[in-house]
């Protein structure tokens, strides 16, 4: 028996484990800190944009079926809804100023501008409120036509993120007073800005499909 015989009957057999580390990384990869905050929460604005098309084409079906009912040249006021339009743009240029305080670490200014955001923010809010409960006073209920219950719950889905925005701004504020602008914080304050910038995108779309063509019906 030569040499090379007995090194290979010494030699350990490796196990199975040994094996599939071989070709397998068994150690779990480790991701940048907040990469994966990042994925998810677009991967959830991608989901916002099936719920928002969905609700637009909706509204594109159903939105001429007035059953004898209004139409939006009977109900829509343009010089309102144009205020409102102004009052969450705005918002979405203030929050634009939060951003860059924040970059700049000024904890004082970002709170600031965040707060006069939840201003315009509730501006609108306010302002889609009294058109709603204008509506309904009128007897332009969700249930009087397919054109009313696609425009409530398209207008109303939007408002409702908005609201939820607003729930968030205001958790932010709290965090960062008390925290500061830590790097968690800053990377929440991003998320927030992508939610907030998407609403903005999104109602230039109903401002743009609802309200004007419909004017123009």
């Amino acid at each position: 028996m030569n040499a090379t015989t007995m090194d290979t009957m010494n030699t350990p057999k490796a196990s199975p484990e040994q094996l599939t580390a071989a070709f397998y990384e068994l150690e779990p990869h480790h991701h940048p800190e907040g990469a994966s905050t990042m994925l998810g929460f677009w991967i959830y604005l991608m989901s916002d944009c099936l719920i928002f098309a969905m609700l637009f084409a909706a509204y594109g079906v159903l939105g001429g079926n007035y059953a004898a009912g209004p139409s939006p040249k009977d109900l829509f006021e343009l010089p309102l809804v144009a205020l409102n339009t102004a009052m969450l743009l705005f918002s979405s240029i203030t929050y634009g100023f939060a951003m860059l305080a924040m970059a700049k670490n000024q904890k004082g200014a970002t709170i600031a501008w965040l707060l006069i955001t939840a201003v315009f923010g509730a501006c609108f809010l306010g302002i889609e409120l009294f058109e709603f409960s204008s509506l309904i006073h009128e007897g332009a209920t969700p249930m009087r036509s397919g054109f009313l219950t696609a425009f409530f719950s398209l207008v109303g889905t939007h408002g409702l993120h908005v609201t939820f925005g607003l729930v968030w701004l205001f958790t932010l504020v709290t965090q960062i007073t008390r925290k500061g602008l830590i790097q968690a914080n800053k990377r929440r304050l991003m998320c927030l800005s992508l939610f907030w910038h998407f609403l903005d995108v999104i109602w230039i779309g109903v401002f743009t499909f609802v309200y004007l063509m419909g004017m123009l019906r």
